[in-house]
């Protein structure tokens, strides 16, 4: 599992926050750059196609493998070759080039998860699950560090180009975990039309009207969307906007490197062992309002106008707060999946959850540019102020069961 989490963290960087930092150096607008933002639309809509995944056999030839490793191995090198073509191409000469393979990326890496979700769920027994989970969150963290703030600072020694197909190799090395990855037990997929049709409606259909009947279900639908918006708006932007700042590459590097990732992991912790401590609606509060204190330093590092130490706080504090109030929020989702309907409702929900960043992220660009940095990050802290008001009202209405928390 620590290797698979290292396989799927790879690629998000390279159609997100490394991507930014290379149209940014490019000289691409802030509202291009925003947009990039819904490159990631797979990532939200991967629950559209999982069924299919879930049910169709892999391709001939592969189909011996397994379904799930059948489906990886060919994933995998399409993934590898998607992030071969985003290094031969150029934000100011190849831009369709490049777009296209970032969103070929996406859709490829969002297709590995939901397979490696499964594999997952039917590999392990419900009493390991959390710490096979715990394995896939080190090794995710792990390799975002690397294709983040690792190719950023490759690329200040031998160039965009050859740090890119470093981060291509990584990622092809995807199919050894899984040549090595026993193939869980299955029954037979049904490849007939009525079979796939009474698969779609029974992973989709079936489980979102579960859901919708339940009490409250507009209310948490609406927190979940919202959860994330600020961090969303905020985010998107912060490649450019250390750019602006005066911050060079090898300062954006050390900064989101070792210290992001050891406050990430300290958070996840902290976050996970409130849980247990004080249960997930208390925890979700707290951690909630503590993240949105947390982007309050993006205001700080723009009202300073560049200080390093500024930075290293910023990123270190908002990497240890959305790292804790993850923990939390992700435990709430687990908790509102029904159990006939587990692996499907919480591929909706974390879907959801995704849609601030794939969609309203994509006009943060356009809202730098016509604001400025200092009011921009002054609007992203209230970006979060709906989010948190909608979880305060549905959790005195509707609290977690404290059970559901520590079994968490």
């Amino acid at each position: 599992m620590g290797a698979y989490g290292f396989a799927a963290g790879l690629p998000l960087p390279l159609s997100g926050f490394t991507l930014r930092q290379w149209l940014t150096e490019g000289g691409t607008s802030l509202a291009a750059i925003g947009f990039t933002a819904n490159i990631g639309l797979a990532y939200t809509l991967k629950f559209l196609w999982s069924p299919l995944l879930d049910q169709v056999r892999p391709p001939a030839g592969l189909a011996g493998f397994g379904r799930r490793r059948g489906w990886l191995l060919t994933i995998q090198p399409l993934l590898a070759l998607a992030c071969l073509a985003l290094a031969l191409a150029d934000p100011r000469q190849a831009p369709l080039l490049l777009v296209s393979a970032a969103v070929a990326i996406a859709f490829l890496s969002a297709s590995q998860d939901i397979v490696v979700d499964a594999w997952r769920i039917e590999t392990f027994p419900e009493r390991v699950q959390g710490i096979a989970l715990a394995a896939y969150i080190w090794g995710y963290r792990l390799a975002l560090l690397i294709s983040g703030a690792g190719a950023i600072g490759l690329a200040d020694v031998i160039g965009w180009r050859y740090a890119l197909f470093a981060m291509a190799g990584l990622v092809g090395a995807g199919v050894l975990v899984t040549l090595a990855a026993i193939e869980p037990p299955q029954r037979a997929p049904q490849d007939s039309v009525h079979g796939l049709r009474a698969r779609l409606k029974t992973a989709v259909i079936e489980p979102f009207r579960d859901f919708w009947q339940r009490p409250g279900a507009g209310q948490i639908l609406a927190f979940v969307m919202l959860f994330k918006l600020g961090e969303a708006l905020a985010h998107t932007m912060a490649t450019p906007f250390y750019r602006d700042m005066g911050f060079d590459r090898a300062q954006v590097a050390l900064a989101t490197g070792v210290p992001g990732l050891v406050a990430s992991l300290l958070g996840a912790a902290m976050g996970g062992w409130l849980v247990i401590r004080i249960g997930t609606g208390r925890a979700l509060v707290l951690t909630g309002f503590v993240q949105m204190a947390s982007m309050a330093l993006y205001f700080a590092l723009a009202v300073s106008g560049g200080d390093t130490r500024i930075l290293l706080a910023k990123v270190m504090l908002e990497s240890f707060a959305e790292a804790m109030a993850d923990a939390a929020f992700l435990t709430y989702l687990s908790a509102l999946c029904s159990s006939a309907f587990t692996a499907t409702q919480y591929a909706l929900l974390s879907s959801l959850a995704a849609v601030g960043l794939r969609t309203l992220g994509g006009f943060s660009g356009v809202l730098a540019a016509a604001l400025g940095w200092v009011p921009f990050y002054a609007l992203t802290i209230f970006a979060a102020v709906p989010a948190m008001l909608v979880m305060l009202g549905l959790l005195r209405r509707f609290p977690p069961p404290r059970s559901q928390a520590a079994r968490s």
